[in-house]
């Protein structure tokens, strides 16, 4: 094998080891945030608000059910960022950006549009690997009761079949593009402007709050595609492809343009701790990686 080769398969690796730690800690952070988020958006009428659908989620199924969809969710997760960071590391090692060449001044500024678009390809990509756990983790958190994962895809292959686990395709691909170009363009923008305007900020807080605000951001752009996504993959009756722009007009006639942020205060206080976890795990374990496990 070559020294390219190697060292192809080496970022590779270090991508792939990266996103699933920083994986693990998103999800288990950010969980309890989702729940409540999905419960507002298929059922506004029962879930009105923040504190009242945790405490009817509490009161009626304990404190262990804001976990539900977890497992699914942590494998989804670990699939999803392992293609969204492998995906986005290797656009920016196929395409460098010039500013940050051989002989370039360092001082430069980097082409900060450049995030933003390779995040929306980004997006497209990772939606494919994320639908399955994502269609799975929407019916098991609208349940009530003791049904797990399992019963939920169990249920789903006895109605549907495999094309069950595919529902709503076009649904994933419209919220996850603006997400994730928001998600990586705000990330890189956030880390250059706290590296040139805090340079006595320690590289560990510049990743967590980097991470925090482009989870946030991330997801205020996303929310008006995420709640037909949510109602469509939460439903039995939804299609393949076909369910999904009838069913934002729906919400958009019935709920108003509010309606499309249904959900949007428990995502936002999610982002932040969630995405946080999950960029700080992500560059520690990149640094653990090189240290200790596959040194250069």
């Amino acid at each position: 094998m070559s020294d390219q080769e190697v060292l192809g398969t080496r970022a590779v690796t270090r991508d792939l080891y990266s996103a699933t730690i920083g994986s693990v800690f998103c999800c288990y952070t950010g969980q309890p945030f989702d729940t409540v988020k999905v419960r507002m958006q298929t059922n506004p009428g029962v879930y009105s608000g923040i504190f009242r659908t945790v405490a009817k989620t509490s009161s009626e199924e304990g404190v262990r059910a804001f976990w539900k969809g977890a497992v699914p969710t942590a494998m989804g997760m670990a699939l999803e960022n392992a293609m969204a960071f492998g995906v986005n590391e290797a656009l920016k090692r196929a395409f460098p950006d010039p500013s940050k060449g051989s002989g370039a001044d360092p001082e430069a500024r980097p082409d900060l549009s450049r995030p933003f678009m390779m995040g929306a390809i980004t997006g497209c990509c990772s939606a494919l690997v994320l639908l399955p756990s994502e269609v799975v983790k929407a019916k098991t958190q609208v349940a009530i009761g003791s049904t797990s994962s399992g019963d939920i895809a169990r249920e789903m292959m006895r109605r549907q079949g495999v094309r069950s686990m595919f529902t709503g395709f076009e649904a994933q691909i419209m919220r996850d593009g603006p997400f994730y170009a928001f998600f990586f363009g705000s990330y890189d923008l956030l880390c250059y402007v706290f590296r040139t305007n805090v340079p006595s900020m320690p590289d560990e807080l510049n990743f967590f709050l980097s991470g925090g605000f482009a989870g946030m951001l991330g997801w205020a752009a996303a929310m008006p595609f995420d709640v037909p996504k949510t109602n469509v993959q939460a439903s039995w009756d939804s299609k393949v492809v076909g369910s999904y722009f009838p069913e934002l007009l729906r919400i958009g006639r019935e709920r108003g343009i509010t309606g499309l942020y249904s959900g949007l205060g428990p995502t936002l206080a999610r982002a932040f701790p969630a995405n946080a976890a999950l960029f700080l795990g992500v560059e520690l374990s990149k640094k653990a990686f090189d240290d200790f496990i596959w040194n250069e």
